[in-house]
């Protein structure tokens, strides 16, 4: 099935937002090939910036460095025509989601916490920005509250697959450009 997709002006950037496995990279690519839009990592920027792996830097620099360098990475972006993939902690900067925000669609990838357990495992290996102390449980209270806050659109990724969530996204998208009140 082709799909003609474009961005409600004056939006010229999808980014993903949600917790760590709910796919916002797998999505963002599929999204990016169906949309002929480019695609932008912002974990990547992160350690293309650094020189570092997301995990190095907060084993070397703690977390708070990590968010330092997110922040810095997700205000310099200067991009149109993207799908942008950014980290699980970027909705701490309500500095860098505004700019995001600013000519961009936000969109909430939606999951459970028993789903973020089976597709991440072993969380302390993932470069995951949490206080030492902070329980898994926790941070995905605490994150929820902001990707709600953040989101301009949630997509539900409980219970399906990449392709489910990309229709709903493009579903959604079209939905927003042909109302975009």
């Amino acid at each position: 099935m082709q799909v003609t997709y474009t961005l409600p002006s004056p939006l010229n950037n999808v980014v993903l937002i949600g917790m760590p496995g709910s796919g916002k990279s797998t999505l963002g690519v599929l999204l990016a090939k169906a949309a002929a839009l480019g695609f932008v990592d912002t974990d990547l920027l992160i350690q293309s910036h650094s020189g570092h792996t997301l995990q190095a830097i907060v084993d070397g620099e703690g977390y708070e460095a990590l968010r330092r360098i997110e922040e810095q990475v997700l205000c310099s972006l200067d991009v149109t025509g993207q799908v942008i993939a950014t980290g699980g902690s970027a909705v701490y900067s309500d500095r860098a989601m505004r700019h995001l925000k600013q000519n961009s669609l936000v969109v909430f990838l939606d999951i459970s916490l028993a789903t973020v357990r089976q597709r991440i495992g072993d969380f302390s290996l993932r470069g995951i920005s949490k206080r030492p102390d902070q329980s898994l449980e926790d941070l995905f209270a605490e994150r929820y509250e902001l990707y709600t806050r953040y989101a301009d659109v949630v997509i539900q990724g409980e219970h399906k697959s990449h392709n489910q969530a990309l229709e709903k996204l493009l579903k959604v998208t079209a939905e927003l450009q042909s109302d975009p009140s």
